[in-house]
């Protein structure tokens, strides 16, 4: 499987890579081939490191995606190094903490660029490529986009963007064979949140707001985003499959708790 991946040195896109290559090592596959991508240096390097050990192919590129010609560039990348594309898994993100009061248009246009637009130029520029192969996308979305979340500003509303943005490419590119979907985690532990979750209380305390009373691994993210890139998601396109250990199911009954009608 030939593979881009962005967001890939760290958290989710990492576990994701992992996955990858390890389905991509068992007997009856063929060797995952990944473009990996990320604005980290460093981190990618690490992780090309581990992955070509799990005898993966590693092709690495630094490229901020808020840069409207990084797609094009990562894209022409992996088609040059491996010479098709199968997957494009669009998972780089960012979260900018502020109320949207305090929230500057700079951010909130960077928060756009990389959660949203980057998935529709990058997808836009592998379509040619996912159509040959009858290919797909999967973009990392966030339960953030079906409830608002502050004080984070844009993100929710960048968040609910990108789902239209992904059910509208899966209504326009289905007859080209390309299925489009996303994954909607709920709280899971990766850098942009070991600020909260690393801490014992702080993350027990969230913990038992879902009915798992447990936090996510970027690992369980990884598997429903491998699970919509493989076969067996060969009949589902348009769809947001949320990941968040019951969290969304508990809301209502968390605003009942407060209204003295339903007691």
């Amino acid at each position: 499987m030939i593979c881009i991946i962005t967001g890939a040195a760290s958290g989710i896109g990492r576990a994701v890579a992992q996955r990858m290559a390890r389905d991509g090592a068992s007997p009856e596959a063929t060797p995952a081939q990944l473009l990996l991508t990320d604005i980290d240096a460093k981190g990618l390097e690490d992780v090309a490191a581990l992955l070509q050990i799990q005898g993966a192919e590693v092709e690495t590129v630094t490229a901020d995606i808020a840069d409207t010609d990084s797609p094009a560039h990562i894209v022409d990348m992996a088609i040059e190094r491996f010479g098709g594309l199968d997957v494009l898994i669009s998972n780089a993100g960012i979260i900018k903490r502020a109320s949207l009061l305090d929230m500057s248009p700079t951010d909130y246009d960077r928060s756009f660029a990389i959660n949203v637009r980057a998935t529709w130029l990058l997808a836009k520029c592998a379509h040619p490529h996912l159509s040959r192969s009858r290919g797909c996308i999967v973009a990392t979305a966030s339960i953030s986009a079906h409830e608002p979340t502050p004080p984070l500003g844009a993100y929710s509303a960048s968040k609910a963007a990108l789902l239209m943005l992904v059910r509208q490419m899966a209504c326009e590119w289905g007859p080209d064979g390309i299925r489009c979907n996303t994954v909607s985690p709920g709280s899971t532990h990766t850098g942009m949140t070991n600020a909260r979750y690393s801490v014992p209380a702080l993350r027990e305390s969230a913990a038992q707001r879902n009915p798992l009373h447990m936090i996510g691994s970027p690992e369980n993210q990884a598997a429903a985003i491998a699970f919509l890139a493989s076969r067996d998601a060969a009949y589902i396109t348009g769809a947001d499959l949320v990941v968040d250990g019951g969290l969304r199911t508990m809301l209502m009954t968390a605003s009942a708790m407060g209204d003295p009608w339903t007691r």
